[in-house]
């Protein structure tokens, strides 16, 4: 109302303005144009017109009223010109208000700073993030939101009413359509009032639109049918009612019973025909599928229609545009100058004035009419409930009447009575209105309700499993079929016995009539009884003989029994003893757990007074507690045996009694058989007449020889009897007695061992802290000997815990587990005491067994060992016997060994290889002259070589005095072979009994002494086995003094690979900041190993050596993941076993700075965040973090093994064996370990060096080598012609020197063990020594003129880049030697050879027996050169592969480009291709055999972890005809049809486990079998006829197109199998090439993460239709390449446009036609694109402007502009492209090789799994890592 009245004020004043604009139009100078429909703007002729005549108009400055101002700036009120403010989205702005006109790219408000709605985006900022239509779910195409705005990155919609989800990407409950199809829209549910009333929208397929839960009796895809059984209307009367038909079918409408048998003419050939309850579901089943394809039909119409209705409108919408530009141009031009401003000025204010008077009135009134609206609108509001209330009273009225009706009816009231019933009710009514809410009855009824709803739970629950229940009613009626089969089986059984009974009952009466014809012949013998008479008198005369027998019996059996009583009694003696001992068994170990028990306890007291004391002796008795535990468990073990032989022992002496009993009663039943044996030849006289009396005297001839064969049996055995069989038992019971004896004096001595045990720890505590020392060497020592004792102590407690399994009576093969277990703890203890680098002292009458880990194998070329010795001159007994035993390590038969004593004054080095002793006196530095501190020894032996060292160091100076003496074995001998079970190790002396070799039977050690190293190992006094008459109570170690050559020791730490240390909260030396800094130095000669790693959850920084070079990974927390710093120009080598500073610096929170050597290796930027971490590993880490989340990110999982130093974080130091964490590393740094004596070839390297050699005159050498290769060169040495090479071939080892061959007589040394081989070559022979088996010839060239000696020459081993006959060496090389002009015979160090090419100078792959003897009649894999060889020769016909189906890795075309890390092709398992990623991975094969309906026997294998997806499927056209295998729920199914049935055989097992299995299948003509394994056989028959079974081609492995199978199959196993397949096979015959593949890759090993890969087999992924390419787009994706080239990105236009992204040669290249002329932008990063890690790429396209980003790299292009560019819905093609759309211009047309992740256009992610096609070799979701 309000705005009616004030419109009578509004009207005259537009009227004036439109007639006062009209009235000027033709006049000039106007300042204000209106625009009535808001979309005015001057033309672009106009504007150069008026721009023409006027000058440029500064912002702010005074422009004459006969003037206007410039595009893009306003007239304010004051005249000025100022720019408008329309963030760049119009051009033109209204005079005086400054608002903008004519918004552009989807803008709007005053100065286009907002999206309209639908739209979303930031207005202000501009491209790339302008406002654009709601993703809801499709921009523009299939927008249906209100609006859209982003909450916390992502977008969030406000659907309209019938779309729902976060993108409305769905329909709403109640509404049914696909939103993400364009042109379909949601539409309402629609089942005709059937669906569940309860709930508030009809319940339909939310795609499909078909009703779910069709209620009264209805069915149909809306229920609009009856359900099969009832009739009526579903629709609108909705009166289904059950058909009154007796079972049978009526019809749906009118319930008219339908016939049970339509009748057929009877003068066809048809069949009769019966029409049951299936065929009218069948009928109703067909008619629901004629309405889904109609409706189908239609909504495929629409969508048609609705694309090309929505291009019209397009072209509509465009050509309205341009007439509504043309439009405004004219209202503009005719508006231009139509009012003079001096004239207008004051009316136009007072206008506005009055307008604005206007326009408070109109709010005013405005406001009024809304409070007005909102009053209606409750009103309206509360009117529609109060009517809504009276229709419910009105219904329930209506209800209650008809009740009333029906119940007058039901019980037949008169009128009268139902008008009482009324009134008594209404009374009743009144009373309930006057009474008090019912409070109680309320609360009685919401509990019944609540009982209710828990009720309706329940049946809920109960309806669950019901249908469970439900859904295995399939396999129950599966098993009763089975079952059924089985009782037809049953049956047949039975039906056969009946017939066997029946053929019993014949034989029976033939039988019958057989016992009749006997009694007959019984007659007749009765009669010839009296002729037999005389016989068996005769027979009582034999008989008497065996009587006596008998008697003689009777009276060896009574002593027999006295025997047996006798040996009972020791039995029970021996028992008794036996019981005592177990007794004793018991005292003992509980002692020993007594003794245990007080050691911890005073271990506990020991641990308190670790620093301040003398640590070193504090770990010796540690041990020793932990080795008397062994002894304590050796000497219950030993208790155990001994107690065991007794009852041994106790059991053969009663198996002897027992066996003469036995023999007695043997004979006795012998002579008892007589006996029956002449009672039977009584009845066979008496039963039998066919025997004449020859017959019969004859049987008694043998009669009485077989009697005097078993009395002289019997004499014999009667004899044997009484002879030695009771002295036997009797030293058996005393042997028995004195191994009970022995197993007593064990246990004493055991008790004896452990009594003094308290006291001596008391006596070594109390001597421990009196004890002090001022050396700092010392102190250190001491405290790391401490860390290593607190390692100890925590392993005590596990050692207490499995001896209490001993206390507590286990059985004794838990004894024997527990006592093993302690082994193991006890050599984890041993392991860390052999870092403890402590001396012990000796006095002349102790000795220690040394346990050394060193394999003998290791110690038979060669022999190194160095040890710290100082002597004790001032000992008198050392003075009154000078010579003295220092150590001693061979076999105990003193065969075979090597040993140090000192002798006449002199240390004496002896070894012995199998001859004569060689003794090597180092007669240049007496003994007598050491000095009083500690000097060096190293001994060393290289085959029949020996040498000795002598290093005397000084106190005062680095200056130290050498001395070398060698020696070498006269005989022939090379070879120390020590036997693994009698080898021994004593230092300092031997125990009691021990008798050493005479050179060495000196006595006992006064001194000091600590081992060093054992060949490259690091050993200890303390990894001992036993220790002798050592007591530190009166003799302490001696303290180390602080010696020049010592100096290093106290800075450097050794790694063995197996320790490390760790540093934990490193911020108490240093703080992390803007410059954070890590420093260490590193020395060795490894491939590879771990430096640096610090954790923070799935954080971490690891530093590593790969290869020889530096590899840092790390990942703080990044967005794109782990970030890459590595040494990929190969700028500083690491492994040459020199000292390499490190530093790591971290600048700025977001720069990683890599220097090796103070100089630059790499850099590389990472988003801005602070290293998380607090504690570091060095060298190492715990398996438990080397195997966790973080393995796949490292380069390898191996410790360090070298030296390091001068680790520092911050530039602060840290003491790495100070630190509590730190394991299994020791100071120093031993030279030994740093040598590479080991070579690993793999059949293409070979290393090689230049020396002073001559090898034709003077030479001898040799080496170790191992391989499972039989040929191969292991050594090449030329001089002119002359060349010298050893070669293995065929297995025999061959030595060729200028022509002349020698061949080791055996063939076998490919066998995988170490041989070692010596050449020999004088003027007079050569010789060849392979494992000390000599073979020689004449050297035919003794004469000839000798080479010069002074000249340099290269040789070579494992091969030579020379052509020679030979291939490489695949194998093994360590432990060199030869002859040189220049220097001492010594082993090879390999580290310093010139040239190295592929040879890896650190460990040895090689297998071992007995793996190797697999191998042993191999083929030869070895090729010639250029070619490359296998580690590994198999032959793939005589090795079966086992069922578990291992497969042997295989590299194909394992080659890597030079600028690429990665290799070409990742490795993966032979022959095996990995399925998945997308629903219809697979591969088709169009060729079948034609016999396939006859037979079809497949056998494949598989692994996967997937529990559903189809392996094999084959069908007709129809799929009438198929057979498959799939696997459903982990099982495996083997389903076929044989005519109408469907045969389906399963597995019980889940066969998803990850492991490969071998299935084979088979459909016969009349049976099915599915083989598993080769162990379980499941099969069923059928009766088929194969002429009908036809299938046509493909055949699918791996999955189907889409489509298939769903008719016979599951859905869930109809999409791809997601695993690997392997060795298919179809009637015996391998299927290889595949006619079609897609998304199929080879089945690669190792670690992989997120990503598509493509692999150089070629493919590419085709996206689907909602993501396209237009003029303007944005691609964002991320790619880690294994090879330099390829295609990235290709888009094709019909009309000859494309967009092309490829890589050629590192550089990444965008190449554009926009139906003008090809243009390119190019970008090369600095480094390679092929590095390993991930790169982003970026390229933004609009118009004719393309940019390309790489990284942080951008370049761009200005191409044509082309004025008719529209946009094309065209494929996008990812990593390749078919040939055919290649145009001739591109550079290159190879597929993309590596991996894809992270893939978008505009801002939405793309997901390759649910493109449009995927083909080709491609992994959609899995990208291997390595």
């Amino acid at each position: 109302m309000a705005l009616i009245s004030a419109w009578p004020l509004v009207s005259p004043v537009l009227f004036f303005l439109r007639c006062f604009s009209s009235s000027t139009a033709s006049s000039e100078g106007s300042v204000f144009q209106f625009d009535i429909e808001g979309s005015s703007a001057v033309s672009t002729q106009e504007a150069t017109v008026i721009r023409g005549q006027q000058q440029a108009v500064a912002p702010g400055s005074w422009v004459p009223f006969a003037e206007g101002c410039q595009e893009g700036f306003y007239r304010t009120s004051s005249g000025k010109c100022s720019p408008c403010n329309c963030n760049g989205n119009a051009n033109r702005c209204l005079d005086g208000s400054g608002i903008c006109v004519d918004c552009q790219r989807n803008t709007t408000g005053q100065h286009c700073e907002q999206c309209p709605d639908g739209f979303i985006g930031d207005a202000v900022r501009g491209v790339p993030t302008f406002c654009q239509p709601c993703p809801c779910p499709l921009p523009a195409l299939a927008n249906f939101a209100v609006s859209c705005y982003r909450k916390s990155g992502s977008v969030r919609c406000v659907c309209k009413e019938n779309y729902a989800g976060p993108n409305c990407e769905r329909c709403a409950p109640g509404y049914y359509g696909n939103p993400l199809l364009i042109g379909s829209t949601c539409k309402k549910c629609d089942c005709n009032g059937n669906s569940d009333p309860n709930l508030i929208f009809e319940d339909c397929d939310e795609v499909t639109g078909q009703c779910r839960n069709c209620l009264h009796h209805t069915t149909g895809f809306n229920c609009e049918r009856c359900a099969p059984g009832y009739y009526g209307d579903a629709r609108f009367a909705k009166n289904c009612t059950a058909c009154n038909c007796g079972g049978r079918m009526c019809d749906s409408q009118t319930g008219e019973c339908l016939a049970d048998s339509p009748e057929v003419s009877t003068d066809t050939d048809c069949p009769t025909i019966s029409c049951d309850k299936c065929i009218w579901d069948l009928t109703d089943d067909i008619r629901l599928s004629v309405l889904t394809i109609d409706e189908s039909k239609s909504t495929l119409l629409s969508i048609s229609t609705g694309v090309a209705a929505q291009r019209r409108l397009n072209d509509l919408n465009l050509t309205t545009i341009h007439l509504q530009e043309a439009m405004s141009k004219k209202k503009n031009h005719a508006m231009l100058w139509t009012i003079q401003v001096d004239d207008a000025a004051d009316e136009m204010n007072d206008l506005l004035r009055e307008a604005e008077t206007l326009d408070e009135q109109g709010n005013e009134a405005s406001s009024k009419g809304r409070l007005v609206q909102k009053e209606t609108t409750e009103i309206n509001n509360r009117a529609s409930q109060l009517v809504q209330q009276l229709n419910n009273i009105r219904d329930n009225i209506e209800e209650i009447n008809s009740k009333s009706k029906y119940y007058a009816i039901q019980q037949e009231l008169s009128p009268e009575e139902i008008a009482q019933k009324r009134s008594v009710a209404e009374e009743m009514l009144k009373e309930i209105k006057r009474r008090k809410p019912f409070t109680n009855q309320r609360q009685l009824a919401d509990e019944e309700e609540n009982a209710a709803k828990e009720l309706l739970q329940q049946i809920e629950a109960f309806h669950e499993k019901y249908n469970d229940t439900r859904s295995l009613v399939t396999d129950v009626l599966e098993q009763l079929s089975e079952q059924d089969v089985k009782l037809s089986d049953l049956e047949e059984a039975l039906h056969q016995a009946l017939d066997y009974v029946i053929q019993t009952e014949d034989i029976n009466r033939e039988n019958t009539a057989r016992l009749q014809r006997q009694e007959k012949q019984h007659k007749k013998i009765k009669e010839q009884i009296n002729e037999v008479n005389s016989t068996l008198l005769s027979a009582t005369t034999i008989l008497e003989g065996p009587q006596k027998v008998n008697s003689e019996l009777g009276e060896v059996i009574k002593n027999a029994s006295g025997f047996y009583a006798e040996i009972d009694g020791a039995k029970k003696e021996l028992q008794e003893k036996i019981a005592n001992l177990s007794l004793f068994d018991d005292d003992l170990v509980e002692k020993a757990m007594h003794h245990a028990h007080n050691l911890r306890r005073l271990a506990d007291e020991l641990d308190g007074n670790l620093y301040g004391v003398d640590s070193n002796g504090l770990v010796q008795r540690a041990i020793n507690a932990s080795n008397v535990y062994e002894n304590i468990a050796g000497y219950i073990e030993e208790a155990n045996k001994v107690a065991s032989l007794a009852l041994n022992t106790t059991n053969r002496v009663k198996d002897a009694a027992v066996g003469i009993d036995t023999q007695v009663i043997y004979h006795k039943g012998k002579s008892e058989e007589l006996l029956i044996r002449a009672m039977q030849l009584q009845r066979t006289a008496h039963d039998s007449s066919s025997y004449t009396i020859a017959d019969t005297s004859w049987q008694v001839n043998g009669t009485f020889a077989r009697m005097s064969s078993l009395r002289s049996q019997l004499m014999r055995a009667i004899a044997k009897m009484q002879s030695a069989e009771t002295e036997e038992a009797r030293e058996r019971l005393e042997q028995a007695q004195l191994k009970t004896a022995e197993a007593v004096s064990a246990t004493t001595t055991v008790t004896q061992a452990t009594t003094p045990m308290d006291e001596n720890v008391k006596l070594w505590s109390q001597n421990l802290q009196d004890f002090q020392h001022n050396s700092e060497a010392y102190d250190s020592a001491v405290h790391s000997a401490g860390d290593a004792v607190q390692k100890l102590t925590e392993v005590f407690p596990q050692l207490l815990d499995k001896l209490r399994k001993v206390e507590q009576k286990a059985p004794a093969n838990n004894i024997s587990s527990s006592i093993q277990r302690i082994r193991e703890l006890i050599a984890q203890t041993r392991s860390v005491a052999s870092k403890v680098q402590v001396s012990m002292m000796f006095e002349g009458q102790s000795a220690v067994e040394v346990n050394p880990k060193i394999n003998v194998e290791e110690l038979k070329s060669f022999t190194s060992m160095s040890l710290y010795i100082k002597l004790h001159k001032d000992n008198p007994q050392l003075a009154a016997s000078p010579d003295r035993f220092i150590l001693y390590l061979g076999n105990k038969n003193a065969k075979h060994y090597i040993g140090l004593a000192i002798k006449n004054d002199n240390l004496v080095y002896i070894y012995n290889l199998g001859g004569q002793d060689v003794e090597i006196p180092l007669d240049a530095k007496p003994v007598s002259t050491w000095p009083s501190y500690f000097s060096i020894i190293k001994i060393e032996r290289i085959g029949r070589h020996g040498k000795m060292f002598l290093t005397v160091p000084s106190l005062s100076s680095t200056a130290e005095e050498k001395f070398i003496k060698k020696g070498e074995v006269l005989g022939p001998g090379s070879l120390l072979n020590l036997e693994p079970e009698n080898a021994v190790f004593y230092v300092g002396g031997v125990p009691p009994g021990f008798k050493l070799p005479p050179s060495l039977n000196l006595p006992g050690f006064i001194g000091c002494l600590e081992l060093a190293t054992l060949n490259d190992d690091v050993i200890s006094l303390y990894n001992f086995k036993h220790i002798y008459n050592i007591d530190t109570t009166t003799s302490p170690p001696c303290a180390r003094d602080k010696l020049a050559f010592t100096q290093s020791r106290a800075v450097s730490y050794f790694f063995d690979g197996s320790g490390y240390a760790l540093a934990r909260n490193i911020e108490r030396r240093g703080k992390f900041s803007q410059v954070t800094r890590f420093d260490i130095e590193v020395r060795t000669p490894t491939d590879s190993g771990l430096i640096l790693l610090m954790i923070n959850g799935s954080m971490f920084f690891s530093l590593e050596m790969h290869n020889g070079f530096l590899y840092l990974r790390y990942d703080f927390g990044f967005s794109n993941g782990p970030m890459l710093l590595e040494d990929s120009m190969k700028k500083a080598r690491i492994n040459d076993a020199k000292f390499h500073e490190i530093s790591i610096i971290y600048h700025n929170s977001k720069k990683m700075i890599l220097v090796v050597d103070r100089r630059h290796i790499k850099s590389v930027d990472n988003e801005r965040t602070a290293m998380p971490f607090t504690d570091i590993y060095i060298g190492g880490a715990p398996n438990e973090i080397l195997h966790s989340s973080i393995s796949s990110h490292l380069a390898g999982s191996i410790g360090f093994k070298g030296c390091m130093k001068g680790f520092q974080f911050q530039k602060k130091d840290f003491n790495l064996l100070e630190e509590p964490g730190t394991l299994g590393i020791s100071y120093g740094c031993p030279e030994d370990s740093l040598m590479s004596r080991n070579a690993y070839f793999n059949g293409e390297s070979f290393i090689a060096s230049s020396q002073k050699v001559s090898l034709f005159t003077e030479f001898e050498g040799g080496f170790n080598f191992r391989t499972l290769q039989p040929s191969g060169l292991l050594f090449y040495y030329s001089e002119g012609s002359d060349v010298l090479s050893i070669s293995m071939e065929r297995g025999a080892v061959v030595l060729n020197a200028s022509g002349t061959k020698i061949q080791s007589p055996e063939r076998n040394y490919n066998d995988g063990k170490t041989h070692f081989i010596i050449t020999s070559v004088t003027p007079e022979r050569y010789e060849l020594t392979v494992d000390d088996k000599k073979q020689s010839k004449k050297n035919p060239a003794k004469d000839r003129a000798g080479k010069s000696p002074d000249s340099i020459k290269k040789f070579y081993f494992g091969g030579s880049p020379l052509r020679t006959q030979q291939a490489n060496f695949t194998g093994c090389i360590s432990n060199a030697y030869f002859t040189r002009l220049d220097q001492e015979v010594e082993v090879e160090d390999f580290q310093k050879y010139s040239e190295k090419v592929q040879a890896s100078l650190y460990g040895c792959p090689v297998e071992s027996p007995p793996v190797a003897l697999l191998h042993k009649k191999g083929k030869n894999s070895s090729k010639a050169k250029g070619n490359r060889n296998k580690k590994v020769g198999r032959d793939k016909d005589k090795i079966s592969q086992p069922s578990s189906g291992l497969k042997k890795l295989y590299q194909v075309n394992f080659q890597r480009e030079p600028q690429c890390h990665l290799p070409m092709n990742p490795k993966a398992t032979e022959h095996a291709y990995q399925f998945g990623g997308t629903a219809n991975s697979r591969q088709e094969f169009d060729h079948i055999p034609k016999d396939f309906s006859q037979r079809a026997q497949f056998s494949i294998s598989l692994k996967t972890h997937s529990s559903h997806g189809m392996i094999f499927y084959i069908s007709d056209e129809k799929e009438t005809n198929f057979m498959a295998l799939f696997v459903a729920h982990g099982r495996l199914i083997f389903m076929f049809n044989a005519g109408h049935q469907k045969i389906r055989i399963k597995s019980q097992e889940k066969y998803n486990d990850g492991l490969w299995h071998n299935v084979i299948f088979i459909r016969g003509k009349n049976i099915g079998r599915l083989i598993i394994d080769g162990l379980r056989v499941l099969e069923e028959s059928f009766d088929g006829n194969a002429n009908t079974w036809q299938v046509t081609e493909p055949l699918y492995i791996g999955g189907v197109a889409p489509g298939k199978a769903v008719k016979n199959i599951q859905i869930n196993s109809v999409y791809s199998f997601s695993g690997c397949l392997s060795n298919l096979q179809l009637n015996g015959r391998s299927l290889t090439s595949a006619s079609q593949t897609f998304s199929v890759t080879p089945c690669y090993e190792g670690p992989s993460e997120a990503g598509t890969y493509f692999s150089s087999q070629g493919g590419y992924v085709v996206l689907d239709e909602s993501f396209s390419l237009g003029l303007k787009f944005e691609v964002v994706f991320e790619i880690r390449p294994r090879s330099s080239s390829g295609i990235l990105l290709h888009g094709h236009s019909v009309n000859g446009e494309y967009l092309n992204m490829h890589m050629r040669n590192g550089q990444v290249t965008v190449k554009l036609n926009n139906g003008i002329r090809d243009f390119s932008t190019s970008v090369t990063l600095k480094q390679s694109l092929c590095d390993g890690r991930w790169h982003r790429i970026a390229v933004i396209r609009d118009a004719n402007v393309v940019q390309l980003d790489v990284d942080s790299e951008v370049n761009h292009v200005v191409g044509p502009l082309n004025p008719k560019a529209t946009d094309h819905r065209e494929p996008v093609f990812i990593g390749g492209v078919p040939e055919s759309l290649l145009t001739s211009s591109l550079t290159t047309r190879n597929s993309f090789i590596g991996c894809i992740r992270n893939f978008m256009i505009d801002e939405k992610p793309v997901s390759f799994s649910k493109a449009a096609l995927v083909s080709g070799a491609v992994s959609i979701n899995t990208c291997p890592a390595a």
